[in-house]
């Protein structure tokens, strides 16, 4: 029995009927799809690797403690995997349609939060597989890590009989409430034990103190208003998605030729992507602002392959009124480095670790106070979420079919209307913009925009 921490049990607060809180991807592959019967096995031959696909979440009593993962006494392996098919003929957008209406129903609560789609039909007479997870398990880091440990590096691998497992009894009641005491207790005890540390080096304390404070300041400062646009509002329960994808060759030499680091190239097309969804809505991209939350990972070493979220995160408003290509990338690149001196992620960790010792009932409830002050007068503090995650540079297989694609989801929130998740694969970047189905429809605006953004530095970079 493992609790959640606050940052994930806070995935489970934000989730709403309307606010859907789950990650994916959409995996391509070459090559003839598997029978549903012969996924099952792969995932039966792999579930000790991941032993949360069979653990769905426990709550305590009157919320006295955070969450718990128990093991399901009624797991079945064939609920969570499903199948389908385009009909024919097919094109892209076909299968966008499709990906935006399976990311818009919720996971059961009632079992493991996970599910797997065997799509079959796609472009070119290949396949793909969606594998959709709850927040709260991983983040983007532990997600991509949870995919490796699904498929394999090789072409030619003989499925292990599946390891013999039956789950634990549940815990009562009584005993929920009993460990999540203890669980708080040793949250308390772990902090003061930090202290004696803290008071060896009295300089490098005042002087961490210091920068967190500075970088609380700064987060403060990132959520004020933001003046309306076109894109502001609240959200709905249904999903529009679309995708694209550049090499990752063609990025390294822009950054090469013209500066910064490979992320800011990306994050400059990205700004070349809202820049058109503004001007294809007939906003004044000068006088606009888009901010955009940006996750930064946490995670040490340690917790590599560890499923949980070890996110922060910046602020940061993407220069959307900059019609240079190169003027806008050195924008992107002086905003970003300003950002990684201003300490936010550091402030933010630190606002998710003090999370764990507040009463679960109280972070509990005002997170669901929060969003009903939204659902009347949604937020202005940020417009769009940007995540990039590094994914593996070698081919994954899935039963001897080659994956060549990985296109990501990322979900929105109240009052975030559109995102857009960043993933690399194998010598690629697959690009994945979600948005409201009723408030921004048109997010292959984006999509297409991306890519344009990169091909127009690709060709200042060549010249």
């Amino acid at each position: 029995m493992q609790r959640l921490s606050a940052l994930d049990a806070e995935f489970l607060h934000l989730e709403d009927g309307v606010t859907h809180m789950h990650i994916a991807g959409m995996c391509v592959f070459d090559g003839e799809p598997p029978t549903e019967e012969e996924l099952q096995a792969l995932l039966a031959s792999k579930l000790h690797l991941i032993p949360r696909y069979r653990q769905r979440i426990r709550r305590v009593p009157l919320e006295i403690g955070r969450p718990v993962w128990v093991d399901d006494p009624h797991f079945h392996l064939p609920y969570h995997v499903r199948a389908t098919a385009l009909p024919q003929p097919v094109d892209d957008e076909a299968v966008c349609r499709l990906m935006g209406r399976l990311m818009s129903s919720e996971l059961d609560r009632r079992r493991p939060l996970w599910e797997c789609w065997i799509v079959q039909g796609l472009p070119g007479g290949r396949w793909a597989l969606v594998c959709k997870v709850h927040h709260c398990m991983v983040d983007g880091i532990a997600g991509v890590g949870l995919l490796e440990a699904l498929l394999d590096i090789d072409a030619d691998v003989d499925l292990a009989p599946p390891e013999p497992w039956s789950p634990a009894p549940e815990p009562s009641g009584p005993v929920l409430v009993a460990d999540a005491w203890a669980g708080l207790v040793g949250d308390v005890v772990s902090k003061v034990a930090e202290v004696p540390a803290a008071l060896a080096d009295p300089v490098g304390t005042l002087r961490t103190a210091g920068e967190t404070g500075l970088g609380l300041v700064r987060l403060g400062l990132g959520l004020l208003y933001t003046p309306d646009n076109a894109l502001d509002g609240v959200i709905g329960p249904h999903r529009v998605w679309a995708h694209s994808s550049a090499g990752i060759a063609d990025v390294k030499r822009i950054r090469t030729e013209l500066g910064g680091t490979l992320n800011d190239v990306v994050l400059a097309a990205v700004t070349r992507g809202y820049r058109d969804l503004l001007l294809a809505r007939g906003e004044d991209p000068t006088a606009a602002t888009m901010r955009t939350l940006v996750p930064v990972s946490v995670r040490g070493s340690d917790a590599q392959g560890v499923p949980d979220n070890r996110v922060s995160a910046i602020l940061y408003e993407l220069p959307v009124g900059i019609e240079d290509p190169v003027e806008r990338l050195g924008s992107v690149r002086a905003g970003m480095a300003e950002m990684k001196a201003s300490h936010m992620p550091e402030a933010g960790d630190l606002v998710t670790s003090m999370a764990n010792l507040m009463p679960p009932a109280v972070v509990g409830s005002a997170t669901r106070g929060i969003l009903r002050v939204v659902e009347r007068h949604p937020q202005r503090s940020m417009n769009t979420v940007t995540t990039n995650v590094p994914g593996p540079q070698f081919p994954l297989y899935c039963l001897g079919r080659r994956m060549t694609e990985y296109r990501p989801f990322v979900p929105i929130g109240p009052g975030v209307r559109v995102g857009t998740a960043i993933l690399s694969y194998d010598g690629r970047l697959f690009f994945g913009v979600t948005g409201d189905f009723d408030a921004v429809p048109d997010v292959d605006v984006v999509a297409r925009g991306i890519v344009a953004g990169i091909d127009e530095l690709l060709d200042l970079a060549a010249g």
